[in-house]
């Protein structure tokens, strides 16, 4: 049988979410001749299809740059564009979802690949601890914070690298450095990309993010004793790791060996973080620690709670709360509540108002494309008209009490005209081994 003939160059359509797409072409296509990459296609994050990966990131083989469509034109775009190759490059959804997406392409005439570290990790001069985790919303942004601490506290200088979150202009956002609240203001960042700085920048941290991460790493490595990869959803580290961290939540068992890449990453990781023991179902913990010892029993398991605190926990008791949850957990992490959802029944709240009957325009979209989530509003904040709409829906609910369970202060960006009080988490090791054993040899 004569197998098909290819042309010169393999036509290539990555599948992204404005992240690990551009970190792929970056590194593993953007000076290869074997293939032209003629488009991207977005999804999961609002309003960043429609735009194009700009000449100046793309590179000398891509003189116009590349357009970014809608994945929903998937099909028709491998067929119009004549499509070889489609690189699937996003993360925190179901394995069914991936294969559904292959299938769909391999059936319009394409060939489907993932890519994974082998080919796109790069390598640093300096030492790199990775902390991802099987599921957006397991609480690895607390355990980075955890990390950090244990580092500065031996005087190691550490940076942190954050998984990409370029919603804005890519050229502006190719190599960016945040060590101030003011630079979270001078390069316009959304509510999500806050959740993720601030905390660390409160702390004393400098953290870089942006699309070039082979620029943000050598700019990085400049005032950094130690890197600490900062993952979002449940994506792969975009560095070689010298110690892959990851976070499992057993409120989700069974979803890190059925969601990808979180499984890949359970299956890398030199340890595994067991958070939230102080509040899952024990039956779900055992669960989740089967797992682990099935896929990857020479994982260190370090098993830890997310306590939580709030400022003024007596004004809960006996009020109507309006709670606001992280935004990315509860979307395409799929939880139907959080840590502001936990402290209000804690604390004694008499009512959680459902916020569906106030929520307007992409908020109450939201919950259109996202049906799942519980009688919690998910701080959406992907632009300034989004943001505008997260206020007036929280502003037209009937609260007595706001509760913010953000990782930030939304009253920095928005005028809450309720009452409101803040909900905090950390991440706290019980038992051993802990956090600091495990990072010994980083300390010397």
């Amino acid at each position: 049988m004569t197998k098909p003939q290819q042309p010169e160059r393999a036509r290539v359509l990555i599948m992204g979410a404005a992240g690990r797409d551009f970190h792929n072409f970056n590194v593993y296509f953007r000076q290869n001749p074997a293939y032209e990459v003629v488009a991207f296609t977005a999804t999961q994050i609002p309003n960043i299809e429609g735009r194009r990966y700009p000449p100046e990131l793309a590179g000398p083989l891509y003189p116009q740059g590349i357009p970014i469509y809608p994945e929903e034109s998937l099909v028709e775009l491998i067929r119009e564009k004549h499509i070889n190759l489609v690189v699937f490059a996003y993360s925190d959804v179901s394995h069914e979802y991936v294969m559904h997406r292959a299938s769909a392409a391999l059936a319009a005439g394409a060939d489907f690949m993932l890519l994974g570290p082998s080919s796109t990790a790069l390598k640093a001069r300096v030492p790199v601890i990775s902390v991802c985790a099987v599921r957006t919303g397991s609480g690895k942004s607390q355990t980075t914070r955890r990390v950090c601490d244990v580092l500065r506290a031996a005087g190691k200088r550490v940076v942190v690298i954050r998984h990409p979150m370029p919603y804005g202009d890519l050229v502006r956002q190719t190599c960016q450095r945040f060590a101030t609240y003011e630079d979270l203001d001078r390069h316009e960042c959304t509510i999500e990309e806050r959740e993720e700085y601030e905390p660390h920048i409160r702390r004393g941290i400098v953290v870089y993010a942006g699309v070039d991460y082979e620029q943000i790493l050598r700019q990085a490595e400049q005032e950094a004793d130690i890197i600490i990869w900062d993952g979002g959803n449940n994506d792969l580290p975009f560095y070689q790791t010298d110690l892959h961290i990851v976070v499992a939540d057993p409120h989700r068992p069974g979803h890190e060996l059925s969601y990808h890449p979180g499984e890949a990453n359970l299956r890398m990781a030199n340890v595994v973080v067991l958070n939230k023991i102080d509040t899952a179902d024990m039956a779900a913990i055992n669960q989740v620690r089967e797992h682990v010892r099935q896929v990857n029993p020479s994982a260190t398991l370090v098993e830890a709670a997310s306590p939580i605190f709030v400022e003024r926990p007596a004004e809960i008791a006996g009020k109507r709360v309006l709670v606001v949850e992280d935004g990315p957990t509860l979307t395409h992490g799929e939880m139907s509540y959080g840590a502001g959802y936990i402290a209000a029944l804690k604390y004694g709240a008499a009512e959680i108002i459902d916020p569906r009957p106030y929520a307007v325009g992409s908020i109450l979209e939201t919950y259109r494309k996202y049906p799942k989530t519980g009688n919690v509003l998910p701080a959406m904040g992907y632009g300034r008209q989004q943001i505008q709409e997260l206020e007036a829906t929280i502003n037209a609910a009937p609260a007595d009490l706001v509760l913010i369970g953000t990782p930030i202060d939304l009253r920095r960006l928005i005028t809450i005209r309720h009452p409101s009080d803040r909900v905090y988490y950390e991440l706290q090791e019980i038992g051993r081994p802990t956090l600091e054993e495990v990072l010994a040899p980083f300390l010397h």
